[in-house]
């Protein structure tokens, strides 16, 4: 069994503590630091070493995103998990786009707190229900659609913009296929071309740039 060595980040040390605690009575985690901002928490990256972080946005010193972003560059295979109560989508979008495999409300229930630190741990990405919604309306806003022209610096293909479109929505490749009448391993050849020209390495990615660029 892989031990979730588990650094937690956050201004608000009763937030910390609890959830230190309740986290700390799974035996698939360890909690190897607590850190009070982002500053704190890239010198506990630096002396402890791990391998998930739970990271707020809104800190002292430094902030989560800002944080975040030096983290992800140092050491790119440490997963972060962005923790706060806002729910603006800038903040998504800016956090996924540095690299964070996912962005969770501090409102959300411990159990499925626990279930989504071992899914991100697994290679998951996590992103809750109602901001993928404001995720898609941002999307198709019409700010968003008057960026148009930066669609051929990336040289996307019509069928690609299809493709990306779809990604964007949140469906599957099954789904992709059997929406634009391919095959899955075509559908697949095409998620990994346009990973390439967005230089993207997931999904979330890839709706995040295809928004800030008005690919879609």
């Amino acid at each position: 069994m892989s031990v979730i060595r588990l650094l937690i980040a956050d201004d608000q040390e009763l937030i910390r503590e609890s959830l230190s605690i309740v986290l700390d009575m799974d035996d698939e985690i360890e909690i190897v630091g607590l850190a009070e901002n982002g500053a704190e928490a890239i010198e506990l990256c630096e002396q402890h070493k791990p391998n998930t972080i739970l990271m707020d946005i809104n800190m002292p010193v430094m902030d989560g995103i800002s944080a975040t972003k030096i983290i992800k560059q140092r050491w790119p295979d440490i997963k972060i998990i962005i923790l706060t109560t806002f729910q603006e989508v800038n903040h998504v979008i800016d956090s996924l786009t540095l690299g964070a495999e996912g962005y969770l409300l501090k409102a959300i229930h411990p159990k499925d707190l626990l279930a989504g630190i071992k899914l991100i741990h697994k290679g998951g990405t996590l992103l809750p229900q109602d901001l993928a919604k404001l995720l898609v309306q941002q999307i198709n806003s019409p700010e968003t659609q008057s960026l148009q022209g930066n669609k051929n610096q990336y040289d996307l293909t019509e069928r690609e913009e299809e493709v990306l479109k779809c990604i964007a929505q949140g469906l599957s490749n099954k789904l992709i296929a059997e929406r634009l009448f391919l095959s899955e391993g075509t559908v697949k050849n095409y998620i990994s071309s346009i990973y390439h020209k967005l230089d993207v390495k997931d999904r979330f990615q890839a709706a995040v740039k295809a928004q800030q660029e008005g690919l879609i």
